[in-house]
């Protein structure tokens, strides 16, 4: 089975080069600018009344993939299922940012953990009462060096 994906948008990020991302949005104060195109922007009607968005991408500067990688935030090789690592067979982003403004088609945020440029393959609003989890193992993560 196949399946083809067409952007939405864009993500406008100060971030030109991969070294110089935060390496999750939750570490970032950086803000940028969600262009949605014409085609899409009836669509976000209701979006303004939400303070946080879960934004999808595609890394598409991203190279080969392995299944074993050296996560970020670790000196160990991990599984690449176990990690956040952004070179992955279908190379899918997902960064939950804090919407500030709606103006038309563009959206500003802040929270930007993604490179300028970056195609935005959905938008869905945050709600807690359906994405916090309280009774959460953290795997290697928890158990990490910590920097």
């Amino acid at each position: 089975m196949e399946f083809v994906m067409r952007p939405i948008g864009e993500i406008h990020t100060p971030f030109i080069d991969k070294r110089d991302t935060p390496i999750q949005a939750s570490r970032s104060a950086a803000t940028g600018q969600v262009e949605v195109y014409p085609a899409y922007v009836n669509g976000l009607r209701d979006l303004d009344g939400f303070s946080h968005i879960i934004l999808l991408y595609a890394f598409h500067r991203s190279a080969d993939y392995a299944l074993s990688v050296t996560p970020f935030l670790d000196d160990r090789e991990r599984g690449l299922f176990a990690t956040r690592y952004p070179a992955r067979p279908n190379p899918i982003g997902l960064s939950i940012v804090r919407l500030l403004a709606v103006h038309d088609h563009l959206l500003d945020i802040e929270g930007v953990d993604m490179l300028d440029g970056t195609p935005l393959l959905d938008i869905k609003p945050y709600v807690p009462e359906f994405a916090v989890r309280t009774d959460v193992r953290t795997g290697w993560y928890a158990a990490r060096p910590k920097a």
